[in-house]
């Protein structure tokens, strides 16, 4: 059983990572719920597979067309500080308290996407 859940970890996420919408969203969630693994264990395997699936995506939506790329001069600097920043301060904080703001980041989240929805 357990094999199938790592095999349905690797869909949904790389589904969602592939249409742009994060699949760490998914991944992390079936990692910690219902494969038992550490917060800071799931977050790293999240990002690792996230960089073999980024890649991939990158080039099939450049391909596409999808990729606009006059401001990311803009933008990568700042997310690769606040990467560094994020994974230092991620080493200090206990599983359990980045577990409660991962969950409250997904509400926030679910709350964004119904009013959009609703709005419609």
């Amino acid at each position: 059983m357990t094999y199938f859940f790592y095999i349905l970890a690797g869909f949904v996420s790389g589904i969602f990572g592939g249409l742009g919408m994060g699949g760490g969203t998914l991944l992390i969630p079936i990692l910690t719920i219902f494969l038992g693994f550490d917060q800071k264990l799931s977050q790293g395997i999240n990002l690792l597979s996230f960089l073999v699936m980024a890649i991939f995506s990158i080039y099939i939506h450049h391909r596409n067309g999808f990729i606009v790329t006059k401001n990311l001069i803009w933008i990568i600097p700042f997310g690769i500080v606040f990467s560094v920043l994020g994974a230092v301060l991620m080493s200090f904080l206990p599983s359990k308290i980045l577990k409660m703001v991962f969950g409250v980041f997904l509400c926030c989240l679910a709350v964004v996407e119904f009013v959009k929805v609703f709005k419609k």
